[in-house]
């Protein structure tokens, strides 16, 4: 059963809201509106870039029918948290069925062997950029290796994408605009680590398929960097 006939099933439309992550594509706010419902967005946890509890909490209206949590990159969403703030009001945590990109953790194969052993490698050389939290306890299975350029805003980390790149280093911006910033979703809101997170994060090559020689060269490549590049005059 999909997002929308799980929400629709559950009884979850016209009048309901169901809060969402705006760090992330856009699919579950759509899935919220293609239930008849409306999609209320809160702020993001920084370590995990999944939904944070307190701020579902606070976001929490007499409307409200269900929290829906997305797992980003490979780490999951604290559904312990977020379904101890749901129980409280008797609400549904519904996770949503996501795309390729944002799966939870799969089952241990040799794919996910080396995306660990990758990150591993990434996670103990890299400087001058914050490389992905590791919580004792909670599995990452990378399938996207999301690293924050520190800086004044986004033109830093867009500078040093543009730098990376040109020094033949494979990397994107993991999420270009949150979702409550688009035109078709846009709230008068500020949610201060989804908007850090849309200015600082960029995901650096950590699939299977990345090589040896690939992981030297970004971390000679960022490291040389030092996380900063100024924008041009």
């Amino acid at each position: 059963m999909g997002t929308v006939e799980t929400l629709t099933a559950a009884g979850i439309g016209a009048g309901d809201e169901v809060v969402v992550p705006s760090y992330a594509m856009a699919d579950a706010a759509e899935a919220v509106r293609r239930a008849g419902a409306v999609p209320v967005f809160a702020d993001i946890d920084p370590e995990s870039l999944c939904l944070d509890p307190d701020s579902v909490a606070a976001t929490l209206t007499l409307r409200a029918a269900a929290v829906m949590p997305v797992h980003l990159f490979g780490r999951r969403a604290d559904l312990a948290g977020l379904r101890a703030v749901a129980d409280r009001r008797g609400l549904l945590v519904v996770e949503f069925e996501q795309h390729a990109q944002y799966e939870p953790p799969a089952p241990v194969d040799e794919s996910t062997r080396r995306r660990w052993a990758n990150a591993a490698y990434l996670n103990a050389r890299l400087r001058g950029v914050v490389t992905p939290a590791v919580t004792p306890g909670v599995e990452h299975s990378y399938h996207s290796y999301v690293v924050r350029v520190l800086g004044n805003g986004r033109p830093d980390r867009d500078a040093f994408a543009r730098a990376v790149r040109a020094r033949g280093v494979r990397c994107h911006v993991p999420v270009q605009t949150p979702v409550h910033r688009l035109p078709s979703y846009r709230r008068d809101l500020w949610l201060a680590e989804t908007e850090r997170a849309a200015d600082q994060c960029l995901a650096l090559p950590v699939d299977a398929a990345t090589t040896e020689r690939e992981l030297h060269r970004v971390v000679a490549v960022c490291n040389a960097l030092g996380g900063l590049v100024p924008e041009a005059a």
